[in-house]
């Protein structure tokens, strides 16, 4: 393992763009180009991808498969800007997304395509809640990401995301999610009681919009039975439940909802980053039939007909037609957890792990405010891309593409183990 010591050129990046760039902040250096769970910067040294472009390339960087189709589809001089007008390649994914997706789990959704970003679509399905219901409330949870545009921002936790948006951010109720840190209040109960009472002052929300696993948020996984509750309690109240699966969707837990483990179905899915199968601008909400009262053009958006996008997200549905990529996502989780339970947790009794499928934390907090970053820097110093999230971004998050080799995950944990190991000698010391 090497440390980086060629000199990078960014000035045209410091002279020209905006001081709201991030990630490269974290990851300085110029890439050029990429394969699978490999990243290539200008001076061709390769960098093992935990990271996953934050989830939207669940199916690695330029998937061969993929590419190949979409390659042709160029070549072949066929619709790339369609607006929402009727096109062969729209009508290829609506056709197969029903065939592989829907259809198979019982789940008769009707397809929005909206502006093409995960932001657009929680807008999307804030929106259609409140015009089903005619009410204005939204109930959301401590800790919970679903984007920066204002509606999202309106039900999102992050404070400092939320300062960011220069006016007040109102009609959200937040209520403590079952795993951080304010597990321990049962906001089911609580919700049941305020909504049932008729002095609680509480007015019955248009909606509740949650993650399955909160990512952003520190990897925390909601219990099955959490879900069949909130499920239940949505049906009593008749609030619509919004299931926001953009980064822990397609395939990230082992199915390609989230929610399919605990059984529920809900109202409202919104889908972005790896619907596309490549990396390109899509989104989707997912609405049932009895709630999509959209009137014409009430929710446009000049890119939500990315034909590309279309194209690439078809030939992605490939890898759903059996149990076979499934299976295979479980046995990677299954490496990565092994991993993480005997090789790295014995490293310090103060770390935490949490996680599902292939999106994993590590928690640093008990270390001090600094551990994460450090390890963090040292590991893409040494080779491998990892993200921080949560609270104080005190979790290292584990989100490599679910294509990635095995002994090419392998030598990433090999890489953070040694990492860990390293930064704690030091503290000790």
């Amino acid at each position: 393992m090497q440390r980086e010591i060629t000199t990078i050129n960014t000035t045209a990046f410091d002279q020209y763009e905006s001081n709201v760039r991030s990630y490269c902040r974290s990851f300085p250096t110029v890439f050029r180009q990429a394969q699978g769970a490999l990243l290539y910067n200008e001076q061709q040294r390769a960098y093992i991808d935990f990271f996953a472009g934050a989830g939207a390339l669940n199916y690695g960087h330029n998937n061969p498969q993929i590419k190949q189709v979409l390659l042709e589809y160029l070549e072949s001089d066929q619709i790339m800007h369609g607006l929402d007008m009727y096109t062969s390649a729209k009508r290829s994914f609506l056709e197969r997304f029903n065939q592989v997706i829907l259809a198979p789990r019982n789940l008769p959704y009707k397809v929005q395509f909206c502006g093409p970003t995960g932001a657009n679509a929680v807008e999307a399905a804030l929106k259609l809640a409140r015009k089903v219901t005619g009410r204005t409330s939204v109930i959301s949870f401590m800790g919970g990401y679903h984007g920066l545009s204002l509606g999202g921002l309106a039900v999102t936790g992050n404070a400092d995301h939320r300062a960011a948006a220069g006016v007040p951010l109102a009609h959200t109720n937040f209520l403590p999610y079952p795993r951080g840190p304010l597990a321990a209040i049962d906001s089911l109960n609580y919700l049941e009681t305020v909504l049932t009472d008729t002095h609680s002052g509480f007015d019955k929300p248009a909606a509740i919009i949650l993650e399955t696993i909160q990512a952003e948020g520190g990897i925390y996984v909601a219990p099955t039975e959490w879900l069949q509750g909130l499920r239940h309690l949505c049906d009593r109240h008749g609030i619509v439940l919004i299931c926001d699966d953009i980064q822990v969707g397609c395939g990230r837990t082992g199915s390609f909802f989230s929610f399919e483990d605990a059984g529920i179905v809900p109202d409202l899915v919104t889908l972005s980053k790896s619907i596309s199968g490549y990396g390109l601008p899509m989104a989707l909400v997912l609405i049932k039939p009895e709630y999509d009262q959209w009137q014409p053009a009430e929710h446009t958006g000049t890119f939500r007909g990315n034909q590309l996008a279309f194209v690439g997200a078809t030939a992605a549905l490939d890898y759903w037609q059996t149990d076979t990529f499934s299976k295979a996502i479980h046995t990677l989780a299954q490496q990565l957890e092994t991993f993480l339970q005997t090789q790295l947790l014995p490293l310090d009794q103060r770390l935490t792990i949490r996680g599902k499928g292939l999106v994993w934390g590590i928690d640093f907090a008990e270390l001090g405010p600094a551990a994460s970053k450090a390890i963090m820097q040292e590991c893409f110093a040494q080779g491998l891309i990892i993200e921080r999230v949560g609270r104080g971004d005190s979790v290292l998050k584990i989100m490599p593409p679910l294509t990635i080799d095995s002994a090419l995950l392998a030598q990433g944990c090999a890489i953070l183990q040694q990492v860990v190991q390293t930064y704690l000698a030091s503290t000790k010391e």
